[in-house]
């Protein structure tokens, strides 16, 4: 055996080694704080030794912590042999459980067959599954509930004075505190996870993506219900997903893309070379995606490149669909971060033409093409940008400088109307009362507001300039 790999096994044995004794040390705090008890499992899912006795005291249960009555009722009975939820021993409750958090990236909150309450969460050093943090101390059900599913497993095993002094400890668990006792628990599980920055929140990811996934493969399922039709490579889809990012329309995109694989997924089970591949086609094609952000040559070559290793990498579904969005967030990224200067530019150019030009009546097309862009693409971006329509703004801003007018001048009130660009004396009034709540006579009279007038510069707040 290479001597550098054995020593390079060895020292990671004894870091993880001393992971899982900070967490008995930790765990060790959170028992006496919290009232409940913790177990640290390794990453042979086989608790740790000592620690039941050191954080559990009286209130351990089950075989996560050798309680007396699991101990002795699996001395008198065989629970292989009993049917249903029942057949598997508690050790094996746990096994799965720890499996689970680990494929979530979080807390998993569980309950055993005779009621108990647990929670766990996974141990990470870098990025590798290192053990687990398990706690518990509740119960899910009633204590009477709790007594027959034990006489149910376990018969007269455990005395029904020795059984009713245990359960005494264990107080029915109130739904918020042991979600809380959980995510305290998620947190030390984080704080003692060497090296493996990011791992939980890898892990919750993947497991969104699968759900999102699953969910478009179930409509395809059902759509092609016969294991010998499969669906062909939706091509169609391809072209919306590219249209979908020029719009910089993430949303539609992410849900374009799962559709996408979703079939490739299907149509091709047990291929998953072949899926790579239809994957690395994909990730080129979008990355190549005309949206004006003008990157060379060498850049797009050098992500793709990128692009490729990053799913040539992938060792599983999972893996390979976590490649495939975190390319598409790259792009959608940088996507929208070009349109959003795009649209500033754009939307500073418009600010100067109507500062210049509201004294006379502008168009929506007018002021689109000083821009640089269409009337309805203007239109949308102005009203996201700026949180309200472009003939809101216009009339706003009027309005402004309308009552500014009102309240330093002795123009006539129809030379006013003109000096804003107001078609005639009646159209002003009507906006100037609707957005002072006051016709422009009484406004003047009553010597207008304190903070009337129209600032020099109206979007640079809103576009950061």
């Amino acid at each position: 055996m290479n001597r550098n790999y054995t020593t390079t096994t060895a020292s990671t044995q004894d870091k993880t080694g001393v992971i899982l004794r900070d967490a008995q040390a930790l765990m060790a705090v959170y028992t006496r704080a919290t009232g409940a008890f913790a177990c640290v499992y390794d990453h042979n899912y086989t608790p740790m030794p000592g620690i039941s006795l050191e954080t559990g005291g009286e209130k351990n249960a089950c075989s996560l912590c050798a309680n007396s009555f699991c101990t002795k009722g699996k001395k008198n009975v065989n629970v292989n042999n009993r049917p249903g939820a029942y057949a598997s021993p508690c050790g094996k409750i746990h096994t799965s459980a720890i499996k689970e958090s680990h494929r979530l990236g979080g807390s998993y909150t569980y309950e055993c067959p005779l009621g108990f309450m647990f929670w766990t969460s996974p141990l990470y050093f870098n990025g590798q599954f290192a053990g687990a943090l398990c706690g518990g101390g509740f119960l899910g059900v009633d204590s009477e509930e709790a007594c027959a599913r034990i006489h149910t497993i376990y018969g007269e095993a455990v005395s029904e004075g020795e059984l009713k002094q245990t359960l005494s400890h264990f107080p029915c668990g109130e739904g918020q505190k042991v979600k809380a006792l959980a995510e305290l628990m998620l947190v030390c599980a984080k704080s003692l996870s060497a090296g493996s920055d990011g791992c939980h929140a890898a892990a919750e990811r993947r497991t969104e993506q699968q759900a999102e996934l699953s969910a478009r493969i179930e409509v395809l399922k059902n759509q092609y219900p016969l294991a010998s039709h499969r669906p062909e490579y939706p091509l169609d889809k391809e072209r919306e997903l590219l249209d979908a990012l020029r719009r910089a329309d993430t949303g539609a995109a992410r849900y374009i893309l799962n559709e996408i694989l979703a079939a490739v997924f299907l149509a091709n089970p047990d291929q998953f070379k072949h899926i790579q591949y239809r994957a690395m086609e994909l990730a080129v094609l979008i990355s190549r995606t005309d949206t004006g952000c003008g990157f060379s040559a060498q850049t797009v070559l050098e992500t793709n490149s990128q692009y490729i290793n990053s799913i040539r990498e992938a060792d599983t579904i999972e893996e390979l669909t976590d490649a495939m969005h975190q390319i598409f967030d790259g792009i959608a990224g940088q996507i929208f971060s070009f349109q959003g200067m795009l649209h500033a530019s754009a939307l500073k150019k418009a600010e100067r033409f109507i500062l210049d030009n509201f004294t006379r009546r502008i168009s929506l097309e007018e002021i689109a093409r000083v821009s640089g862009f269409s009337a309805p693409y203007f239109s949308t971006i102005f009203r996201e940008e700026m949180g309200e329509n472009l003939s809101s703004y216009l009339n706003r801003l009027r309005v402004e400088k309308a009552g500014y007018m009102l309240t330093s001048t002795n123009f006539s009130l129809s030379k006013i109307a003109r000096a804003c660009g107001f078609e005639d004396q009646s159209w002003f009034s009507k906006i100037f009362k609707l957005y002072t709540g006051a016709n422009p006579g009484k406004y003047r009279s009553q010597g207008g507001k304190s903070d009337s007038g129209i600032p020099e510069i109206r979007f640079s707040a809103s576009l950061g300039g």
